[in-house]
């Protein structure tokens, strides 16, 4: 029997009323719409410690599927900072909403614990990633875009690369600005739209940097900012390295594949093939966190089949469009 008229009236107006208070709770809005990442409780670059040499001495703490974490991770990598920073990596426990550690750090079973015996406020959020001092029982700084500034400055092994080269500053810091917004923040304000208007916006300003991204590197990659990979490459790779796998599908990035892209798709397969990154990335987290716990996105929890991360890396545009 068809489901008369009002009632499918009715029961789609109180579903869109539950979802918006599930967005408020998962991400907050504008008076327009539009996403508003929250500000961390321990935003500002700090000073680099006096004890950045010492051996175990800070920690850094990542979630595999957090693209904020991953490029803190990515620096921490490429800097080769294991001697003197410790990794830690939370688990995410989708039914309480927050990260867990596997085994008690510093007497917090969650990583909201941790901020709260740092002097965290109560209403600021327990993300990732974060730098937390040892000795001083402290977090240093959460904020991913000044925490990698932190971590490029840190003591570390001769010869490994300096992703701030002095030279390229006005050009990496335009780079780096654009892609917070337009393509870091941007995919989230697609997902967390509330309406028409705010989904558009935000999509036609991540592909406008995405061929933006992609004129640039057709005329002087192959990185974005010259002959070597820095910061502004950085924090381009996680959200495009999880574009087809999470994006696409659920934030409704998908207006053009990344193989109709060929110089960001040849500059993300170079990227994931530098030494120690491939290990700093897993698709099968990335997909059941997005999947399993953004609820008001995906009420089923279904994990849907999706594309091999090897072949995203591997094959090329043209074999794409076969």
């Amino acid at each position: 029997m068809a489901v008369p008229p009002p009632v499918v009236a009715c029961v789609r107006a109180a579903w869109r009323w539950q979802w918006q208070q599930l967005m408020g709770g998962l991400g907050p809005a504008d008076a327009e719409g539009n996403y508003c990442r929250p500000a961390g409780a321990f935003a500002v670059l700090p000073p680099l410690p006096a004890t950045a040499g010492t051996s175990a001495g800070h920690v850094l703490i990542v979630g595999r599927s957090c693209p904020w974490a991953h490029r803190a991770w990515l620096v921490w990598t490429l800097r080769q900072l294991q001697s003197t920073i410790d990794l830690v990596v939370v688990e995410p426990d989708p039914g309480a909403g927050r990260w867990q550690f596997s085994a008690p750090f510093e007497g917090a079973q969650a990583l909201a614990d941790l901020y709260s015996s740092c002097g965290a406020p109560a209403t600021a959020p327990a993300s990732v990633p974060v730098l937390y001092d040892r000795a001083e029982r402290r977090i240093v700084v959460n904020e991913s875009a000044r925490l990698i500034e932190l971590l490029n400055r840190w003591p570390a092994p001769e010869g490994v690369p300096d992703l701030e080269p002095a030279d390229q500053n006005e050009r990496r810091d335009a780079w780096r600005q654009r892609l917070q917004g337009d393509v870091n923040d941007g995919v989230y304000r697609c997902g967390f739209a509330r309406n028409q208007a705010a989904y558009n916006r935000a999509e036609s300003a991540l592909f406008e940097a995405l061929e933006a991204a992609e004129a640039e590197l057709q005329a002087a990659g192959p990185w974005l900012c010259g002959t070597a990979p820095s910061l502004a490459d950085v924090v381009l790779f996680p959200t495009l390295i999880r574009l087809e796998l999470v994006y696409a599908p659920l934030f409704g990035c998908s207006r053009r594949p990344l193989w109709q892209f060929p110089a960001l798709w040849g500059w993300r397969s170079r990227f994931h093939a530098i030494e120690g990154v491939a290990k700093t990335c897993f698709p099968m987290a990335w997909r059941q966190d997005y999947f399993g716990a953004l609820f008001p996105l995906h009420p089923s929890g279904i994990i849907p089949a999706g594309p091999d991360l090897t072949t995203l890396v591997k094959a090329s545009p043209l074999e794409m469009m076969r």
